[in-house]
């Protein structure tokens, strides 16, 4: 998946489909057609005292389907810091975070400040909640409790590697969708982001947009390109998977497998270096004892789960391994699951769950995390045997993962199929896209995004930041990788090849 911390941290929720087919595109859909007038924007002072100075925010009105656009109208919440340097201005630069289920408008409060001061007023800022997310319009599913925590969302095998109850949940939740979403549920697309994007655009009065897109904000940035690239002036993807029809989505999430297993050595050398001892957080003696520490210590807590600071929620061998997802999201996170390891191994202690394990998500994010996967892409026909076969041999090849990265989604499930194929991303375009790429990210991992790096062709350059971690620039990077991004979108000027940046 950067963002808020539920929502970005479920980038790999969002990876649940395999596509039916390919397709291409280099302008608006054929089917959609032109809505009669811009829409007027209303800017007025945002709701959230928290927000940087200058923050404003506004409704969108988009059409619920782009074949009938002065139809019913869905809202867009959509925010923007103007630049506060008329003289230096350049464009629009539009921010587009992880999921699905990331709050452009929460991102761009986050990153607001640090972008002013490295952009220097070349842009004024903008940002969009998805529909289906924050302050846009919402759908829900009417979700049972236990269905909607994230060891539940995230199709976390049994102790054993069984997956019945995987399959039950992922059948219960893709009804409970069918049932209680309605047409609002359906309209939670890639596409219909990317559309409700140059809506915006058009709203903005811009002729071009300049776009910064992290996690699944790569796909949905890769995919506006693709279907306007007239409209695109300087773009990054920092965080990219592999773009292929055929792996959108349930590609993304089988990827994390060896993801997690390229990021994890950071984190076990973090974890025996003798500086942890002076915090009481060193787990081993040496970084290669890490590893077996952990896999033994979730494998206890799946036979006998340890009773948490959280009444009724205990946590389990499932949850141990959630919270190791997330952790190595960043270097900073590293702190707090080693302190979690230290309490579940320490029978005086009750462990304190991270906020992300502690309470079920909320009915409406839940419904857009499921729906956008299971609306772009088809799921596979596939027998519940060949789904356990994959879980065995995964669990056996990343036992960090412990096969859920290829197990059942409700997507296998769904009533409503895609009401288009996804869009092949292609060299047909203008050569004006940044890429930037962790050495070993998690959620993304550089072979993925070498995928995006290859389909893209002359279109990009391509950053690579040799350390581990999942979005990069003005977060997890370096100074390097943010010289990089910021020279190209107040400059223009990007490497004339692809290259490295070391720490």
């Amino acid at each position: 998946m950067t963002t808020y911390p539920k929502k970005a941290l479920l980038l790999a929720l969002a990876a649940a489909s395999v596509a039916a087919g390919l397709t291409t595109a280099t302008a608006a859909p054929a089917a959609a057609r032109p809505t009669t007038a811009a829409p007027q924007l209303g800017w007025h002072t945002c709701a959230d005292p928290d927000v940087p100075a200058g923050q404003e925010c506004a409704e969108l009105p988009v059409p619920l389907d782009y074949d009938d656009p002065d139809g019913r109208q869905l809202t867009v919440a959509v925010s923007r810091i103007r630049s506060d340097r008329p003289e230096a201005r350049r464009g629009t630069l539009v921010v587009l975070p992880g999921g699905p289920g990331g709050s452009g408008v929460q991102r761009l409060k986050q990153k607001g400040d640090a972008l002013r001061r490295e952009l220097g007023g070349a842009y004024d800022l903008v940002a969009f909640d998805p529909r289906g997310v924050g302050a846009s319009t919402t759908a829900t599913c009417g979700l049972a409790l236990e269905d909607r925590y994230l060891t539940s969302l995230r199709s976390w095998p049994g102790p054993n590697g069984e997956i019945t109850e995987n399959v039950a949940r992922s059948r219960r939740i893709a009804e409970a969708c069918a049932r209680n979403g309605g047409p609002e549920l359906r309209s939670f697309t890639t596409a219909n982001q990317v559309r409700d994007m140059d809506r915006f655009r058009e709203a903005l009065g811009e002729r071009k947009l300049s776009a910064w897109g992290t996690s699944y904000g790569t796909y949905v940035g890769a995919v506006y390109a693709q279907k306007y690239p007239q409209r695109t002036d300087r773009w990054v993807l920092d965080s990219s998977g592999d773009p292929d029809p055929r792996r959108v989505a349930r590609g993304w999430l089988a990827n994390m497998s060896q993801g997690a297993a390229d990021r994890f050595p950071d984190f076990a050398a973090w974890a025996a270096h003798p500086d942890r001892d002076g915090d009481g957080l060193r787990l081993a003696g040496r970084p290669e004892e890490v590893e077996p520490l952990v896999v033994s210590l979730a494998a206890v807590l799946d036979r006998a789960p340890r009773e948490s600071t959280t009444p009724g929620v205990p946590l389990t061998g499932n949850g141990l391994r959630q919270a190791l997802q997330n952790a190595l999201y960043s270097d900073s996170a590293f702190a707090a699951f080693a302190r979690l390891v230290k309490e579940a191994g320490d029978p005086a202690k009750k462990p304190a769950l991270p906020r992300e394990l502690a309470q079920p998500i909320p009915d409406p994010d839940a419904a857009l995390m499921v729906a956008v996967i299971c609306n772009d892409v088809a799921w596979p026909d596939v027998p519940t045997a060949s789904y356990q076969r994959a879980v065995d041999a995964d669990r056996a090849r990343h036992p960090l993962t412990a096969g859920m990265p290829v197990n059942v989604l409700p997507c296998s499930f769904w009533k409503d199929a895609p009401a288009q194929k996804p869009t092949r991303i292609t060299d047909d375009g203008p050569s004006n896209v940044l890429m930037l790429q962790s050495r070993r990210d998690p959620a993304t991992p550089l072979f993925g995004g070498l995928k995006m790096r290859e389909a893209l062709g002359d279109r990009a350059r391509l950053v690579t930041v040799e350390q581990g971690g999942h979005g990069l620039y003005l977060g997890n990077g370096n100074a390097c990788g943010n010289r990089a991004v910021t020279e190209f979108l107040t400059t223009g000027r990007r490497p004339a090849r692809d290259t490295d940046c070391a720490n």
